[in-house]
């Protein structure tokens, strides 16, 4: 697919020293050529030469204009990115001129679109362009990368490979089924391959619960009793003034949430109303919405002042019990206050201890260290493709098990396949199968 229309867009954010325009489709040369002060027409591609933006006898910048030919480019088509300064003016007004020369305003991710459109990437590569964008940490960008790179799509053609090759075997069982004596597809073979497939299909689905704590950030609910300093903790954690602090019991009465990165994962933190008996109803709701936090955190920072009694300890337990349960006893800067070696001591107020603290947090998370080779689920998207396809194979396990017909397994087998090329983009065609079955085998000799 090539588009008829050339596109242009601002590629970079508003307010840099440098901008960069980018210019793709079959006439892009010939556009920036009107605008540029030298001939580009016949020069090498992949190449960058200086020279002047004019319109008529005006100068508009000086600039580097960078030159990629059909099919060697992000999207491609023909692309010319031109290097400007970055003054809001200058690259409105080289759009201007573009536009005036044939070119249109890119539609929002047009360029990576053509880059799927035109076989450059598929769709989930396509998907990881937004999220690499996106990345706020080392994680994220680890994540991003990978996909980019297409480390899940080879995942994804390993399974499908094995798939076509499953439903091969069971198309010829079924066009040669007058042959008794032909047999294609081993029952056995076939089980043992539909059970790989399966367990291939369930390592990638069970990631998506770290993919998706990585990607939105691990809840941490910091909990106590009021006045304990849960607010002090939630400032000293963020280094800067974000909750109120006061030593009048209650003043917490919402929750308040922000972030911070710990050894490259983001936490996200979630100050809650403290936990006590009281009239105010105003504050009985806060209280309510810290038990709702507490339901949807992944860690529990209990906060405490004095030594909990054994009930209180019991208590704090079977709420936290499917959490990671961090007790911090606060305040040990107060010569008044008990430590107690059963709990971390820290001093909220003055930031003792708080990396031990935060050490524990990142150990609590049971993140594994992300490199750009592993493959973890993180779309939504791509979860519910899994399950799908999950259940179509556990479908065909279970023909193959109850010894059931060859046409109901292969059309099972084909929404597998389906539900796998909804993450790509790409599809499985009858003319596929039957160039994979002369392929493998030499019919007719």
């Amino acid at each position: 697919m090539t588009s008829a229309e050339t596109i242009c867009a601002i590629a970079t954010a508003p307010g840099g020293a440098i901008g960069i325009i980018r210019i793709s489709g079959s006439q892009a040369f010939d556009i920036v050529n009107r605008i540029f002060s030298k001939e580009i027409s016949g020069v090498k591609p992949n190449t960058m030469h200086h020279g002047f933006i004019i319109n008529g006898s005006e100068t508009i910048d000086e600039v580097v204009i960078s030159l990629f030919k059909a099919p060697k480019s992000y999207t491609g088509e023909n692309i010319v990115e031109i290097s400007c300064h970055g003054s809001r003016y200058i690259l409105n007004s080289i759009l201007e001129l573009l536009i005036q020369q044939g070119a249109r305003l890119a539609q929002p991710g047009e360029f990576t679109q053509r880059a799927y459109l035109n076989g450059k990437l598929d769709l989930s590569q396509a998907e990881a362009v937004a999220d690499l964008i996106a990345s706020t940490n080392k994680a994220t960008h680890h994540l991003a990368m990978s996909q980019l790179k297409g480390h899940f799509s080879n995942q994804l053609a390993l399974l499908r490979d094995q798939l076509l090759h499953l439903t091969t075997l069971l198309e010829l069982e079924l066009d040669f089924s007058d042959h008794e004596e032909l047999e294609f597809a081993n029952r056995d073979e076939l089980l043992n391959l539909a059970k790989g497939i399966e367990r291939h299909m369930l390592r990638l689905a069970h990631s998506f619960e770290t993919g998706q704590a990585i990607k939105q950030g691990i809840p941490v609910a910091i909990i106590g009793k009021t006045n304990v300093g849960k607010s002090t903790l939630l400032n000293q954690l963020l280094k800067e003034e974000r909750a109120i602090v006061s030593d009048i019991h209650g003043t917490t009465r919402d929750t308040i949430e922000d972030t911070i990165d710990i050894k490259g994962i983001t936490f996200r933190f979630i100050d809650t109303a403290g936990i006590r008996q009281t009239s105010d109803a105003i504050e009985q709701i806060g209280i309510e919405r810290t038990f709702k936090t507490i339901e949807r955190a992944r860690i529990v920072l209990w906060l405490i002042d004095s030594h909990p009694s054994l009930e209180e300890i019991k208590e704090i337990h079977e709420v936290c019990k499917d959490k990671s349960l961090i007790i911090m006893q606060n305040k040990i800067d107060k010569c008044n206050t008990k430590a107690s070696s059963s709990f971390l001591q820290i001093s909220a107020k003055y930031g003792t201890n708080l990396d031990l603290l935060e050490t524990s947090i990142y150990q609590a998370a049971n993140i594994p260290e992300i490199s750009e080779n592993d493959v973890i689920v993180t779309s939504v998207r791509h979860y519910e493709a899994l399950r799908h396809a999950l259940h179509n194979i556990q479908r065909v396990i279970d023909s193959l098990n109850q010894q059931l017909s060859g046409d109901l397994i292969a059309e099972d087998l084909r929404l597998v396949l389906s539900d796998l090329s909804d993450i790509t983009g790409g599809a499985i065609t009858p003319q596929e199968t039957l160039n994979n079955i002369f392929s493998h085998f030499c019919i007719g000799k």
